[in-house]
């Protein structure tokens, strides 16, 4: 329960709080129902390889562990690397979107939170820097300047506080973890049984009203929604029996998170038109245009809780690919130090911690969250493709879960997340390329020399 609470921690949070609506007021509509039934179908295609190889190879490092055992020392650093991409700056990112629902709870009973520290804007920052080294402010960022915005100290702060809850132990932020969850399912609940009361068909027509395009954009948005299921396989050293509890916990948390997708973004463009829910919160929203204000704050509520669990999954899962990728000699062995009272890598959580503190502080939403999709998608593409590698390298591995209809299931996994990868835009590529270089260089200067494989 413990590993399907992990996953349901990590799958749900800005994808039903946030992009249900965005993707049914541009893209799907009613339809949306629909992208989520194609997105999660994809994503179950990646869950079941992740499911046979954590399985099959173990180990606390998720794709990265299953990378090294089936595609080489190389291909599993340019995992890793990834996965360090996509765990921190996603949880950078929600820190970001959790401190937005902050402020608003907080304005809607009175407290309204000064704007200079709980929103970033870069040209107020690069006017501030100038000042401080008394240079003068072009024109241009001085006008934008004006509009306020310094730093982001919610999303820091929450960020500095997760940090404190993993060092504390495992066992402590699993806890805290199924509460989380607990508080948001029950708020889900909540929601679907006043919505049960408010259904109206006709909001339902047109179904389609963007067509079949509209429905696989939707999906090519939403897919990303379930991205955290597998952090699961992150915990394979915390969990007794892997080889049978991990798939269960992949599979049965992306599955009860799809019935939970469905349920709610049907329900969402029944009560009101999918046109007026392009907004940041339009759960909280539709039940606000019903006349259900307490509801409505209850869900902010849990929409609050929700982000804060995703994020404890996040950096649990990036603590532990940092944790695997030194233990194999391809980072200094300061980053596998396990705190002796608390069995957690101290030094590497509370460094990551500080890290993403200041890029969720300092960084505008929209600079880091774009990042997340590529590293993600790219360490899908390589779970899949470590599925066929080691049913033909290594066939008399044992295999406690196989994914059934293999080849063909690891290569619908590979060409869905291709075809994402390939429709991001440029800017994305070029960001991820210069991210890979910088990963390359670590690895050529110190990881190469210094692997268990290069001193074997």
């Amino acid at each position: 329960m413990d590993l399907i609470f992990l996953g349901i921690g990590g799958i749900i949070g800005a994808g039903i709080f946030v992009l249900t609506g965005v993707a049914a007021a541009r893209d799907a509509g009613p339809a949306i129902v629909l992208s989520f039934l194609i997105s999660g179908l994809a994503c179950a295609f990646t869950a079941l390889s992740y499911a046979e190889l954590a399985a099959a190879v173990g180990g606390s490092g998720s794709a990265y562990g299953y990378a090294y055992a089936g595609l080489g020392e190389i291909v599993a650093w340019t995992v890793g690397w990834d996965l360090v991409l996509e765990y921190g700056v996603a949880t950078a990112a929600v820190a970001i979107g959790w401190s937005g629902y902050v402020r608003n709870a907080l304005a809607s009973v009175g407290i309204h939170l000064p704007l200079a520290y709980t929103k970033v804007n870069i040209y107020a920052v690069a006017a501030w820097g100038l000042g401080l080294f008394h240079r003068p402010v072009p024109a241009v960022i001085a006008a934008h300047a004006a509009a306020g915005g310094f730093m982001n100290a919610p999303a820091a702060a929450i960020i500095l506080v997760l940090s404190l809850v993993l060092a504390a132990g495992v066992r402590q932020s699993v806890a805290l973890n199924g509460l989380m969850v607990i508080v948001k399912l029950a708020v889900i609940g909540l929601f679907i049984a006043v919505a049960a009361f408010h259904v109206t068909p006709g909001n339902w027509h047109p179904f389609m009203p963007f067509g079949w395009p509209g429905v696989m954009r939707g999906a090519a948005l939403i897919f990303f929604a379930y991205i955290g299921f597998d952090a699961v396989s992150t915990a394979a050293e915390e969990t007794r029996d892997p080889q049978h509890s991990l798939p269960i916990g992949i599979i049965v948390s992306l599955l009860a998170c799809t019935v939970i997708y469905i349920l709610v973004s049907g329900l969402l463009t029944s009560i009101v038109p999918y046109f007026t829910l392009d907004t940041a919160s339009p759960v909280a929203q539709s039940m606000l245009d019903l006349n259900h204000p307490l509801v409505a704050l209850l869900i902010g509520v849990g929409a609050i809780v929700g982000l804060t669990s995703v994020m404890l999954v996040l950096f649990y899962g990036l603590t532990r690919i940092f944790l695997a990728m030194a233990r194999d000699g391809l980072l200094p062995p300061s980053f596998a130090a396990v705190h002796t009272r608390t069995q957690t890598p101290v030094r590497v959580i509370l460094i990551c911690g500080v890290l993403m503190a200041l890029i969720a502080g300092l960084t505008p939403i929209a600079y880091v969250a774009e990042l997340v999709n590529i590293g993600t998608l790219s360490a899908f593409t390589i779970v899949c493709a470590g599925v066929l590698v080691l049913r033909y390298t290594r066939p008399d591995l044992p295999r406690p879960f196989r994914v059934p209809g293999s080849p063909v299931v690891p290569l619908l996994g590979m060409g869905f997340c291709i075809y994402l990868m390939m429709s991001l835009p440029l800017v994305t590529w070029i960001r991820f390329v210069v991210w890979f270089v910088i990963g390359l260089g670590i690895y050529i200067a110190y990881g190469r020399s210094h692997s268990q494989l290069a001193v074997k």
